[in-house]
């Protein structure tokens, strides 16, 4: 397998020390005690071993996902990279997938209409690519990679001032890649009703079953929009007829923090886009993972504290019920602060929803079965989780970017220092990927 190449041997967390760490958890815990000093003393880490599995020396990565096969995909963001979808083939090197045509050239990402700016409209090929994700094989799909393309690339005028086009019809959507032969057999669009202009299409997730509720039995997909213009929300997908609505758009729970200031590396975290003045993150929501039934979402915007969940039927609900977004409304439930902000999520076997900590350069989980958030790994190495997959070795891989080191945050210039990397952990009681919804 390829990861086995990439890796080597590696040592693994065993049992009892997982459970160790579950039993412990609602605990004040000690991290590692050398220190240089008489002091107690914080070094930064805790949680179990972190294995560097590989490094960026070209694009800047954003989504990942993690194939049966070890295979890991990587997403980056377009302006000016030369393909937005791509596969790890060494320790250091990534190349476009499923090959370099499927990407529209850079040339080709934007248009314009009376002045006003818009990302291309073509929906044949990737323009953005945000968010991947990996669903394993059912008696009716393929093991799938599903690409969550923006259709929002970033452009950057003469003097490198940023800015996002509007996204326009076509661009935006959702694709399924067989991973049996590396091949789009499905592709989605959203109509202007459900996708605005202004949306952004940030992270997804999958219930296959035939037997859920408000479906037509071919599964269905739960989409983030996080709109840094204000209008956030869930927008969900029907895999069978391709009809899509949302839901809980501009509820508090999906909109960014008032003024939230977030710190990194013990730096307060202003956004200071080249050309505009310094102002707060935008994003809202973000974060999202299904309970291993299916049964309830849980969710989080980048900057809020909190963690919130909702049924996940309420979200499936049709507008043919007139109160289903009022229901939607009422049924948001408030789990607490979890102790800073978060960016993506992931869910293990073990029911546990793990929330990357970008303000900690740490990775904490939400137990449902206790209604805490807890400590599961931290370490220096950490800077910015910004997409978390698990495999089905019982990793979690993290993509680490230096994002708050880019130029759109930091005045036009660039602080980041390659490489990036891809790392790991091996996750506690004997936790591994979520099956349960594919059936």
């Amino acid at each position: 397998m390829l990861l086995q190449s990439l890796i080597g041997a590696a040592s693994l967390v065993g049992a009892a020390l997982a459970q160790d760490h579950i039993a412990t958890a609602g605990l004040v815990q000690n991290n590692a005690t050398d220190a240089p000093t008489r002091l107690r003393y914080d070094n930064g880490t805790y949680g179990p071993e972190v294995e560097e599995v590989h490094y960026y020396y070209d694009q800047w990565p954003i989504g990942i996902a993690v194939a049966s096969d070890g295979r890991i995909f990587t997403t980056y963001t377009r302006g000016s990279d030369r393909y937005t979808l791509g596969v790890v083939v060494n320790k250091t090197a990534e190349a476009p997938y499923p090959n370099l045509a499927l990407n529209l050239p850079v040339d080709q990402l934007n248009t314009t209409w009376n002045g006003i700016a818009f990302g291309s409209g073509n929906a044949s090929a990737f323009i953005s690519v945000q968010a991947v994700y990996v669903t394993s094989k059912t008696s009716t799909r393929p093991e799938t990679l599903w690409v969550l393309d923006t259709g929002r690339p970033t452009v950057h005028n003469a003097q490198g001032d940023p800015s996002m086009p509007y996204a326009q019809p076509g661009g935006p959507k959702l694709i399924a890649i067989s991973l049996t032969n590396d091949t789009i057999y499905q592709t989605f669009t959203f109509p202007s009703t459900v996708h605005y202009p202004d949306s952004y299409l940030n992270d997804l997730r999958f219930d296959l079953r035939a037997n859920v509720t408000g479906t037509s039995g071919k599964g269905i997909a739960y989409l983030v929009d996080s709109s840094n213009e204000g209008r956030p929300g869930f927008i969900m997908l029907d895999l069978g007829t391709g009809e899509s609505w949302r839901r809980l758009t501009q509820d508090p729970s999906v909109l960014r923090g008032p003024n939230d200031l977030p710190v990194y590396q013990g730096h307060p975290g202003y956004y200071r886009a080249k050309g505009m003045p310094a102002s707060w993150q935008q994003e809202g929501l973000d974060g999202i993972q299904l309970s291993t039934d299916g049964m309830r979402m849980y969710y989080s915007p980048l900057s809020q504290k909190y963690l919130y969940s909702i049924p996940s039927a309420n979200l499936r609900e049709r507008d043919t019920n007139e109160l289903a977004e009022i229901h939607a409304h009422a049924n948001v439930s408030n789990h607490g602060q979890r102790g800073g902000d978060a960016n993506g999520f992931e869910g293990d076997s073990n029911g546990f929803v793990y929330q990357l900590m970008p303000t900690h350069n740490a990775v904490f989980y939400f137990n449902p079965a206790d209604g805490q958030t807890h400590s599961f790994v931290r370490d220096p190495r950490i800077v910015w989780p910004d997409g978390g997959s698990i495999g089905a070795d019982g990793y979690l891989y993290l993509n680490i970017n230096q994002l708050p080191y880019q130029p759109d945050w930091n005045n036009g210039v660039d602080l980041r220092q390659h490489p990036g990397a891809i790392l790991r952990c091996k996750l506690p009681g004997n936790g591994t990927k979520v099956t349960s919804l594919y059936a």
